[in-house]
């Protein structure tokens, strides 16, 4: 354990330094990460050839050694072609490679990452090790925030959650369809591959049961590897490249892992035309909401990560709830505090649902009230979501007992609310908290504080461009 601790942390230290090498010549993180998951996926298949005598999967003429015996504008040239080859084959080598390109122009550098990864063995290192080596470069990517990749990540602390939340069994179909890097299914995975000795169950887990989705081609790809990494996928990746909100789900799952992305669906998608939906709106998560709950076999499971705007918004969105809560048991919302994602300022929860049975109660917890994480001072750790993953009690949710109580412990964080108490809110709104907030000043960094005020801002602007309009109507009339 210790040899394999030792070299992760050393490998992950010599991958990172390159990074911060190739930023100083204008070489973003992104694009390094993407470079480096397209010439692993070849050195791997080489070493694959050599130490165990197996025939290459990659076209005669664009495999690692036809990179490492060239220099110069030659190797440029070389790499730059067999990307364009190997982004048109089928299977797991055309998802890894999906849309793939050059972004390391400039042969000294390019020749750099090829000898680094050149130099180490990477085929023989235990699965779990070469996943944790990517996972950590993966999520300080994320952490930068020239990249944008903070989008893409959700911490694993709550990833973690989550899934001994939702407890999926091997032989179950677990699907996110807006997948990110993959974190949600590998987590799944990690929790699942240790439930059985059955070859016929464990061959199923590693190649049917995890499905993922995403819309980017960057993101497919590192997804993609991230799996491949970890024994996921070897030979056809679980990872498509596709608008998961296009079209009626191909297949039913039974359960459901995500974090969908957050606002108005994107300038130049695909016009919904779903005849499936419950009701038509431009609003991203709301879509994915209703897609994931159409995805569930029933009796499936859910856990989402969704906006606050999911729980009040009129309209749309008080029609989805009403349908979640007549067709659904949505039995947990766990809410939680802002500065445990990449993006300033995101308040979210995780809603818990299970398909088939209408809700009769909603237990809230409530881990946002007086709860401070920053990404530097105090990172989420799964610790922290010790009590929460205790009190919904994976093991049998319909056995819960409230830490609320209105005399003796006001601030309780995990509350009942019945089906009666909800449908009664004003427009059945589930945006609910009864914890008064401690009179400490909030201690908040600069950067913070201008995304608040930034918020504040455009919400001004919104309700006065939305006034001036309301009054122009009125001066028409």
């Amino acid at each position: 354990m210790t040899n394999n601790t030792s070299t992760e942390q050393s490998l992950t230290k010599k991958v990172w330094t390159l990074a911060t090498t190739l930023a100083g010549v204008g070489i973003g993180f992104t694009d390094y990460i993407t470079q480096l998951t397209y010439l692993l996926f070849l050195k791997m298949d080489a070493e694959n050839v050599e130490m165990f005598g197996e025939n290459s999967a990659i076209p005669d003429g664009y495999q690692w050694h036809d990179l490492t015996s060239l220099d110069g504008l030659d190797l440029i040239s070389q790499y730059e072609e067999t990307l364009k080859i190997l982004s048109a084959q089928g299977n797991l080598i055309g998802t890894i490679y999906t849309k793939a390109q050059n972004k390391i122009d400039k042969p000294v550098y390019l020749k750099k990452v090829i000898t680094m990864i050149d130099e180490e063995q990477w085929l023989v290192m235990d699965g779990d090790v070469k996943g944790a080596i990517y996972e950590s470069i993966l999520e300080r990517n994320g952490q930068d925030k020239k990249s944008g990749a903070g989008q893409y990540f959700t911490p694993r602390p709550l990833i973690t959650a989550m899934v001994d939340c939702v407890n999926p069994q091997i032989g179950e179909t677990v699907c996110d369809p807006a997948c990110g890097t993959g974190g949600f299914l590998l987590s799944a995975y990690d929790y699942m591959k240790n439930q059985s000795a059955s070859k016929e169950k464990r061959d199923f887990l590693r190649n049917k049961a995890l499905r993922g989705m995403d819309i980017t081609p960057l993101v497919v790809t590192l997804a993609s590897m991230n799996l491949y990494l970890h024994g996921v996928g070897t030979d056809r990746s679980p990872i498509t490249c596709e608008d998961s909100l296009e079209r009626e789900p191909k297949s039913l799952v039974d359960v459901i892992l995500a974090n969908p992305p957050f606002g108005q669906r994107p300038a130049g998608s695909v016009d919904l035309n779903r005849q499936d939906f419950y009701v038509e709106t431009k609003n991203n998560q709301l879509n994915f909401l209703q897609h994931m709950m159409l995805m569930l076999k029933n009796g499936g499971r859910a856990a989402v990560v969704l906006p606050d705007n999911v729980l009040f918004e009129g309209g749309a969105g008080e029609t989805i709830r009403k349908r979640l809560l007549s067709d659904f048991n949505l039995h947990t919302i766990l809410r939680l505090p802002t500065g445990i994602f990449y993006a300033q300022g995101v308040k979210a929860n995780v809603l818990f649902f299970t398909k088939g049975q209408p809700t009769k109660d909603v237990w809230f917890y409530d881990y946002r009230t007086d709860v401070k994480h920053t990404l530097a001072t105090n990172k989420l750790e799964r610790r922290h979501l010790d009590d929460f993953v205790k009190c919904y009690n994976p093991a049998d949710i319909n056995n819960r007992t409230e830490t609320y109580d209105a005399d003796s412990n006001p601030s309780g964080r995990w509350r009942k609310y019945s089906i009666d108490e909800i449908v009664a809110r004003d427009k059945t709104s589930l945006d609910i908290t009864w914890i008064k907030q401690g009179g400490e000043e909030e201690e908040r960094t600069l950067e913070e504080l201008m995304t608040t005020i930034k918020e504040q801002s455009q919400s001004i602007s919104k309700a006065v461009s939305e006034l001036e309009k309301l009054l122009g109507d009125i001066d028409e009339d």
